[in-house]
C-alpha cells in the first residue's frame, strides 16, 4: 500500500509554490484555551462582592429615601411602614414648615457657626499638631496624652461646667456661646498629628538650611502636604457642628439664634406629631451634609489612608 501522506503547517521563512509569496498562517490553529476554575471562582467572588456593595447600599440609602417620600406624602405618617411610591405628590409640608418656622434664618445660623466653627478648628488644629509632631518640649508627650483623654469625657458631663462659664462671661444667648466650645477638637489635633508626621523630616531640613524658620516651614511645607486631612477634619468639624443639639438647647433662649436641630425640635407636639412635616425638615438638615461630603469624598478617603487610621 503507498504510504499515508501527512500534512505539515508550512514555515514562515519558506515559500509557497513557485510564487516565491510567503506562506499564510496555519489553518489548522487551535480554538481558545479553556476558562481555568480558578479564573471562573475569581468571576464569581466579583459578582458576590458586587452583589454585597449594592445591598449595602440599598440599606444605607433607604433611610434617606424614606424621608423624602414621607416629606411629600399628603398628611405622610410612619404609622403605615415605609413606603416608597407617592400617588399624589405635594409640597404642602414643605409649605407649612416654612411657614412655622423662619428656616431660612435657622438655616443660615447653622451654616455659618458650622463654618466658622470648622475654620477655627482647622486654625488651632494644625498649629497644635505641628507644634506636637515636629517641637521639642519638655513633657509634650505628658500633654499630648492629657488632651487625648478629653475624648473619653462626653459632652453631657461639660455641660453644666459650660454653661457656668458662658453666664460668668456674659456669653449666654450669643453666637460666641454656640462657638466657644468648638474653638478646638482633640480628635483633629490627633488626625492631623498623624499627618505631620507623616511628612518627611528632610523637608525641614533643607527649608531651615535655605534660612526658613517655623513659621515659613509651616505655611508653605506642612500645610500643603496635609491637606487630605484637612479635608477630613473639616467634614467632621461641620458635620458636628451642624448636627449640635444638646449645646444649643442649653445656652440659648432667643428664636433669633436658634439653629437647625433645636428648630427641628419644636416640631415634635406634646400628644401629635406632623411627620410630614418633621421629614421636611430632615431633607433640609441632610442635604448641605451630604453636598459637602460628596465635595471632600476623595479627600477624607485620602486624609484617613494617610493618617493612619484602621
Amino acid at each position: 500500500m503507498p504510504d499515508q501522506l501527512t500534512l505539515q503547517p508550512p514555515t514562515s521563512s519558506g515559500s509557497s509554490g513557485s510564487s516565491g509569496a510567503p506562506s499564510s498562517p496555519s489553518t489548522y490553529a487551535a480554538g481558545p484555551p479553556p476558562v481555568s476554575p480558578a479564573r471562573r471562582r475569581f468571576g464569581w467572588l466579583t459578582a458576590l462582592r458586587y452583589a454585597a456593595v449594592l445591598a449595602g447600599a440599598v440599606v444605607m440609602l433607604f433611610p434617606f429615601l424614606w424621608t423624602v417620600v414621607t416629606s411629600i406624602t399628603p398628611e405622610g405618617s410612619l404609622a403605615d411602614g415605609p413606603k416608597l411610591w407617592v400617588d399624589d405628590p405635594t409640597t404642602a409640608a414643605y409649605d407649612t414648615l416654612l411657614a412655622t418656622l423662619p428656616m431660612w434664618r435657622i438655616l443660615l445660623n447653622s451654616f455659618w457657626i458650622a463654618v466658622v466653627s470648622t475654620l477655627l478648628q482647622l486654625v488651632t488644629g494644625t498649629m497644635a499638631a505641628y507644634g506636637f509632631a515636629r517641637l521639642g518640649f519638655k513633657g509634650k508627650n505628658v500633654v499630648f496624652a492629657l488632651y487625648l483623654a478629653t475624648l473619653m469625657v462626653p459632652m453631657q458631663v461639660l455641660v453644666v461646667p459650660l454653661f457656668i462659664e458662658m453666664k460668668a462671661l456674659g456669653l449666654q444667648d450669643t453666637y460666641m456661646a454656640l462657638l466657644a466650645p468648638s474653638i478646638a477638637s482633640a480628635f483633629g489635633v490627633f488626625l492631623l498629628k498623624q499627618a505631620v508626621e507623616g511628612v518627611p523630616r528632610e523637608l525641614d531640613e533643607a527649608a531651615t538650611i535655605d534660612g526658613a524658620g517655623h513659621l515659613r516651614i509651616f505655611a508653605t511645607i506642612i500645610v500643603p502636604l496635609i491637606r487630605p486631612a484637612l479635608a477630613t477634619v473639616a467634614v467632621f468639624a461641620f458635620m458636628g457642628s451642624w448636627n449640635s443639639f444638646l449645646w444649643p438647647l442649653v445656652v440659648i433662649r432667643s428664636p433669633e439664634f436658634m439653629t437647625l436641630p433645636l428648630g427641628l425640635s419644636t416640631l415634635h407636639g406634646q400628644f401629635t406629631t406632623e411627620w410630614d412635616v418633621v421629614m421636611a425638615g430632615s431633607v433640609f438638615s441632610i442635604v448641605p451634609i451630604a453636598i459637602v461630603y460628596l465635595l471632600a469624598q476623595r479627600h477624607i478617603i485620602a486624609g484617613v489612608a494617610h493618617s493612619g487610621l484602621k
